[in-house]
């Protein structure tokens, strides 16, 4: 290659890294990665992509001479280093994705952002990153499980991709996931928060082991540890007891993914006459049947996220009532399993402002016939007999 005297000692390092990266990527340790483009060593937030060699296979790059390469239209000093620090990633002893340092030093940059922030800084994920991430959910069977479930929380997850299993993903290149129908920058990015945090969690743990882990939203751990204590342990909760353990983290938990208005509603909703849905439509000025269907985003955040709930709590529920519990104690627990795990489509509207403290309407009271049951959320009045309540 014909150098100048201003350029000399410039393009000879880079003549001379090229020459150090070239023979290293051609040891038989990384045959693997010949055949893949440069384009897979790429992150978004690299600038100044040698575009022309993007599509270009290492292999075809690396049997190509330097001074050819130099040559190439578009391509000047500043995009053949970026050309170097591709190579330089592709040539770390572990198929990384993420920055390294001028040391050449492995550095998960994405995983260094997750240590002070749960969300994945989608710029810094490449395709051979993704590569790991998708490695990771397979080697731990997850495929099944829905994306909601592990999300940081589904208030920063679009609702269409809360129930999309992983399995959906883990066959996509991250080029194929980003040109995905209706998949734009905030639901590539949940997709990416998920796998990414699964893979930071599960990166070190041997899933053949006889020990295992459980996922799961970790304010969600204590709860159901305590309903297990009581299902296997003599005596029943206390009413503070269910309130405190049970109850008030699941609120909690609604407020991190459904958002405070919906948690205010249903902690307002078991304060039994506070708790009005009448009164509540026309603080906030909506309708009782919007009312209803905010309220009903509790449960279904909850058994998204904490899906043998329902069943634990039935079965703790069942103990108590087989314990001969107090009956207003067992009318307030019915109606907490009710709004926050079983949540259904019937909605008694016409007694909301006879509702007893113990959270049962009274139909003695107004004097309303027993086939006057409310309303569906479709707004349409019901003539069927009231059903019983439903049980856990």
């Amino acid at each position: 290659m014909l150098l100048n005297k201003s350029t000399a000692v410039m393009d000879y390092k880079l003549v001379t890294g090229y020459e150090s990266l070239r023979k290293r990527l051609l040891a038989a340790k990384f045959n693997d990665r010949l055949d893949k483009p440069l384009a897979y060593w790429a992150i978004g937030s690299d600038r100044r992509l040698p575009l022309a060699f993007m599509g270009r296979t290492l292999r075809d790059l690396l049997n190509t001479p330097f001074d050819e390469l130099f040559a190439t239209a578009g391509i000047g000093q500043k995009k053949i280093r970026t050309f170097l620090m591709l190579l330089n990633r592709a040539a770390q002893p572990k198929p990384i994705g993420a920055l390294v340092d001028e040391e050449e030093t492995y550095v998960d940059t994405a995983a260094e952002v997750a240590k002070d922030q749960p969300h994945v800084d989608a710029s810094l994920v490449s395709e051979a990153l993704w590569v790991r991430w998708r490695a990771t959910v397979r080697k731990h069977r997850l495929e099944h499980e829905p994306l909601g479930r592990f999300a940081v929380s589904l208030l920063d997850m679009p609702r269409v991709v809360w129930y999309k299993p992983l399995g959906e993903y883990v066959d996509l290149s991250l080029a194929e996931l980003r040109s995905l129908r209706t998949h734009g920058e905030k639901r590539v990015r949940a997709v990416l928060d998920v796998f990414g945090n699964l893979h930071q969690m599960l990166v070190h743990v041997d899933p053949d082991s006889h020990l295992g882990v459980r996922i799961a939203p970790r304010s969600l751990m204590p709860v159901e540890d305590w309903v297990v204590h009581w299902l296997t342990n003599v005596g029943i909760p206390s009413k503070r007891e269910l309130q405190d353990s049970l109850v008030s983290p699941l609120l909690e938990l609604v407020r991190v993914d459904a958002g405070a208005p919906i948690a205010k509603l249903a902690e307002g909703r078991l304060q039994s006459q506070s708790g009005s849905v009448r009164r509540a439509a026309h603080r906030m000025g909506l309708t009782r049947a919007r009312v209803y269907q905010l309220l009903s985003e509790a449960s279904e955040v909850l058994v998204l996220r904490w899906p043998a709930g329902p069943a634990l709590v039935g079965q703790l529920r069942n103990k108590m009532q087989a314990a001969e519990a107090d009956r207003n104690l067992l009318a307030w627990f019915d109606l907490a399993i009710e709004l926050l795990l079983l949540r259904s489509s019937r909605h008694d509207e016409d007694d909301e402002d006879d509702m007893p403290s113990n959270g049962r309407s009274s139909q003695a009271s107004n004097g309303s016939s027993p086939k006057e049951t409310g309303r569906h959320r479709n707004g349409q009045r019901s003539t069927a007999k009231t059903a019983p309540r439903r049980r856990g």
